[in-house]
């Protein structure tokens, strides 16, 4: 109970959603507003109280004009089964809630119009967040699937091609169906916006996964992938297939045949703290 009053601290509310809560007053349509925005209140909380019970670090909990966000401090090194309930803790609240509007209503405590309306902004919202496009909850499951097989760079990039498909067909879907909704191309437009800074800060997200495994705090036990590498190839290149969810000792391989062995440590150590950016891995043999 601690943990989730102490989760107010982190609630942020996005300047403009003042004004759209002003614009909702003018035109009588503030109830709409604020059942949409409980429901979406209480979905990023439900991210934020997983969050919290793993020790995830907590940036904030924003509130925006069109939707919600609850961002951590965490670079993909977390267990995948927690990042998978973090996930899912969000849709999840929507079941309760559907259930207690249902009783509320059977009960006489809400109108019908309320409660159809309740209903369907919950099913609306759900069903978004489920899409399979970044950032929505969809999209990072769909990360999650691609990083059970791949090394984190080629899953994060096939998420992130995959998520660029499925907008480009809502997207069309929207302009077919509703082409003068504007409220969902404001949601549109940001869901580009944050595909295209979340493609072009790829690399920096991929050092940063490396980063937090090299310096961060990892405690989870993880089981053991070998790596097997050329003795020509770059130590980069060779970082480029470090997998979420593994420990790598790397194999150095010369002609076919083992020449050594490195802990992913020692090969993380050598290209952050000594710099060994265009090393060759079969040339730091010797010195670990």
């Amino acid at each position: 109970m601690n943990k989730l009053i102490g989760l107010i601290k982190y609630i942020h509310i996005h300047p403009l959603l003042w004004v759209v809560i002003g614009l909702a007053v003018l035109t009588a349509h503030f109830l709409e507003l604020s059942l949409l925005l409980l429901i979406i209140f209480v979905h990023e909380m439900g991210h934020a109280a997983a969050a919290s019970f793993f020790s995830w670090r907590i940036k904030r909990i924003s509130l925006l004009p069109f939707g919600g966000v609850a961002e951590v401090d965490e670079h993909g090194n977390r267990p995948l089964s927690e990042e998978v309930i973090v996930i899912l803790s969000g849709p999840l609240q929507h079941l309760w809630m559907i259930g207690l509007a249902f009783i509320l209503y059977q009960f006489s405590f809400i109108s019908e119009g309320l409660y159809h309306l309740f209903i369907q902004y919950n099913l609306m919202v759900l069903l978004f967040n489920l899409l399979p496009i970044w950032p929505l909850d969809g999209g990072k499951l769909v990360f999650l699937f691609f990083s059970l097989k791949h090394a984190f760079p080629n899953a994060h990039r096939q998420a992130l091609q995959i998520s660029i498909g499925c907008m480009v067909i809502f997207a069309v879907m929207i302009l077919l169906l509703s082409p003068l909704n504007l409220n969902i191309w404001v949601i549109i437009a940001f869901l580009l916006f944050s595909l295209y800074h979340e493609w072009k800060q790829s690399r920096y997200i991929f050092i940063r996964f490396l980063l937090e495994r090299y310096y961060g705090k990892n405690s989870d036990v993880r089981k053991l992938k070998p790596l097997v590498a050329n003795d020509n190839e770059l130590v980069i290149h060779v970082l480029e297939k470090f997998q979420r969810g593994y420990k790598h000792p790397i194999i150095i391989e010369k002609d076919g045949k083992e020449i050594g062995s490195m802990d992913e440590n020692e090969l993380l150590h050598a290209y952050f703290s000594e710099k060994n950016v265009t090393t060759r891995i079969g040339d730091l043999i010797f010195a670990y």
